[in-house]
């Protein structure tokens, strides 16, 4: 609702990326003109840190967008991967043919067979690793071993790692030393100081529609700077809620009462035990007044606080007794998990509206010879998945024609992650991983 209000075309701080409200103050656009740079040099490892909502993942976007059509990008999005299957998975992006049964070594082989062909026809192939803090050790050192595949005068493969400050800590340790050496470029991504916080709040304003007054001055965004820490995606959550708090007041102006109100209702604020009830208080009142101002908060904070939290399913010990309710569940999944093809016809649905930026589990594959494993994972599915989720998608990989079968649609990585690592036993056991759902869209085009 404040959207009108303010005269905006679309919501300004959104915190998923949004690669049109690049800012490129506080170094961004001199990080990214360098990380091109490096990528197209071809040497060495490249390694991107900052905190967490720094911006890594904006900045990973801009990559994509900037970089030129002779370059293939692929993603490692999971970073529980062990070093036993990072390799498949690789080959996978690549849209290799291989399967679980096969070796590390022959695997490695299909790569550098691809690579080299890639590279004979003047193409070069980056590999981006999101979350890299978090891979096991012995999972980075399998990616290291990758960089040692090359001709007599360039790599085949660049890679660019992207994580948080306990990157640095884990590739400081002896053991793993040989990772860190052929890390040739390093970027750190620092926190937003309060006048590039002020250039960054107005920048943003601009770029959505706005064209009055600036709504946030010197005073403001030192406030915002001083309860965000500087770090973007706190300075987006602050700003749309300030932003809120204005509106409910009828003012086109954000005073730092606004802000620190935000920042008690987002708990930005460390604050002791005795005052929490000062913390809920301040909350209370935000609420109390966009609640007057139209009834808008309630669902904007569903709207957009809903896709970043996943809410683990607990089945019940006891069955539940059979009803009219239960008939007409199991007569839907019947009806949802009954036919491959449906399946195929919503995914292609889904994947024509689905966001670029998005992300999706990919659960296992099947070739299409063997449909019938494909339709028994469908009739037996375990309950914890939303069948109404379930996409397949088909594919071809050197001549041979697969089924993709994948879970849901989620807005961000973190989401994904968590789903991902909340899936039964029985589906890890095929070793599932996060895709990109601009890389599904070019495997489903295949």
């Amino acid at each position: 609702m404040y959207q009108q209000h303010f005269g905006l075309d679309r919501p300004p701080f959104k915190i998923t990326p949004d690669t049109s409200l690049f800012f490129e103050g506080n170094q961004r656009g001199a990080a990214l003109d360098a990380l091109l740079y490096a990528i197209h040099s071809g040497e060495g490892i490249i390694k991107v840190v900052g905190e967490v909502g720094s911006g890594k993942t904006m900045l990973c976007r801009m990559l994509e967008v900037r970089l030129s059509d002779e370059v293939d990008v692929i993603y490692i999005a999971n970073p529980s991967l062990s070093p036993d299957n990072i390799l498949h998975v690789i080959a996978h992006e690549l849209h290799l043919d291989v399967n679980n049964e096969m070796s590390k070594v022959d695997v490695m082989q299909q790569i550098q067979a691809h690579l080299l062909k890639k590279h004979a026809s003047n193409r070069q192939v980056v590999l981006f690793v999101e979350e890299a803090q978090s891979m096991p050790i012995e999972t980075l050192e399998e990616i290291r071993l990758l960089s040692n595949l090359e001709t007599d005068q360039n790599k085949l493969l660049q890679m660019v790692l992207f994580g948080q400050p306990e990157l640095d800590e884990k590739l400081s340790q002896p053991h793993i030393r040989q990772l860190k050496e052929r890390i040739t470029h390093s970027f750190n991504l620092s926190p937003f100081p309060p006048d590039d916080t002020l250039c960054y709040l107005n920048f943003r304003l601009r770029a959505v529609g706005y064209t009055g007054p600036d709504v946030f001055n010197k005073k403001t965004a030192g406030v915002v700077k001083k309860y965000s820490a500087g770090l973007t995606r706190r300075i987006n959550i602050l700003a749309d809620k300030s932003m809120l708090a204005a509106f409910s007041e009828g003012s086109h102006t954000v005073t730092s009462s606004h802000v620190k109100s935000a920042a008690q209702d987002s708990e930005f604020k460390k604050s002791s035990s005795g005052k929490k009830i000062a913390m809920i208080s301040g909350a209370a009142l935000i609420i109390i007044g966009v609640l007057m101002a139209g009834i808008y908060i309630g669902k904007r904070d569903v709207d957009e606080i809903a896709p970043l939290v996943t809410t683990p399913q607990i089945q019940s010990p006891v069955p539940a007794p059979e009803s009219s309710n239960v008939v007409t569940e199991l007569k839907t999944k019947k009806t949802v998990t009954g036919n491959i093809n449906e399946r195929i016809e919503k995914t292609h649905q889904w994947l024509n509206d689905a966001a670029d930026n998005h992300y999706s589990i990919q659960l296992f594959m099947a070739r299409t010879s063997d449909a019938d494993k494909v339709e028994a994972f469908l009739d037996e599915a375990p309950e914890t998945l939303d069948f109404a989720e379930i996409y397949i998608y088909e594919t071809v990989i050197n001549g041979r024609a697969w089924y993709s079968v994948l879970y849901s649609d989620f807005a961000t990585q973190d989401n994904a992650i968590e789903k991902l690592g909340n899936l039964p036993s029985s589906l890890k056991a095929s070793d599932p991983y996060l895709r990109r759902v601009s890389s599904l869209k070019k495997d489903a085009a295949r």
